[in-house]
C-alpha cells in the first residue's frame, strides 16, 4: 500500500491493514477520493483511471498539482476548494466549507499538525505554522506562529494554550 495512503487511512481509523482499508474504501467517499488523489500523483494508470471517475462526484477541489503531505484529513467530505500552488503539511485537517485560495501569486503555506476549522478561508501566501489550531469562520490574511490558536474575521491569535490538539491519530513522519 502507498506510503502515503497508509497515512490517511492511520489518521481516520489509527490502523494500517488492508480490513480497515476496505473497510474504510467501501463506506467513505472521501476517502476513496483520497485513495484516487493519492494513487494519481504517482502517475499511475490505475490511479488516473480512479481520478477520473471519482473527482468529479465530490465536493473536493484539490488539484493534483498541490503538494499534500502524510496524514491529510478532510472532515466531512468537504466542500474544499484549494489552490494548486498550496503546500499542505503533515497531518492536517481540512474541515468542511475550507478554502485555501489565491488572486495573484502562491497561495497558503500549511505547517504539520494544523486543525483548519469549518468554513475557514486561507488567503493569499499565508504561513501557517506547525501545532496550529484555526477556528470555525476564521479569514486568515497574516502568518499564524507555531503552536498557536487563531479564530475570527480576520483571524486573531488567541493563545498558546493545547497546540494541536484536534489532531488525532497523528502519522509519524520518518
Amino acid at each position: 500500500m502507498n506510503e502515503y495512503i497508509k497515512s490517511d487511512l492511520y489518521r481516520y481509523t489509527g490502523r494500517t491493514d488492508s480490513r480497515a482499508f476496505w473497510g474504510m474504501y467501501r463506506h467513505d467517499r472521501t476517502f476513496r477520493w483520497q485513495v484516487a488523489f493519492r494513487l494519481a500523483k504517482t502517475g499511475s494508470f490505475l490511479g488516473k483511471v480512479l481520478w477520473k471517475l471519482n473527482r468529479m462526484k465530490h465536493e473536493i477541489d484539490i488539484p493534483l498539482e498541490t503538494q499534500v503531505g502524510y496524514g491529510l484529513y478532510i472532515g466531512h467530505g468537504g466542500p474544499i476548494i484549494c489552490n494548486p500552488t498550496a503546500v499542505i503539511g503533515n497531518n492536517v485537517n481540512l474541515s468542511q466549507w475550507t478554502t485555501i485560495g489565491s488572486n495573484g501569486g502562491g497561495a497558503a503555506i500549511i505547517g504539520d499538525n494544523v486543525y483548519i476549522g469549518p468554513s475557514c478561508c486561507l488567503v493569499e501566501r499565508v504561513k501557517i505554522g506547525d501545532n496550529v489550531t484555526l477556528g470555525a469562520g476564521s479569514i486568515v490574511t497574516k502568518d499564524i506562529p507555531d503552536n498557536a490558536t487563531a479564530a475570527g474575521n480576520y483571524a486573531k491569535l488567541l493563545n498558546y494554550n493545547n497546540p494541536g490538539r484536534y489532531i488525532f491519530n497523528p502519522w509519524e513522519v520518518n
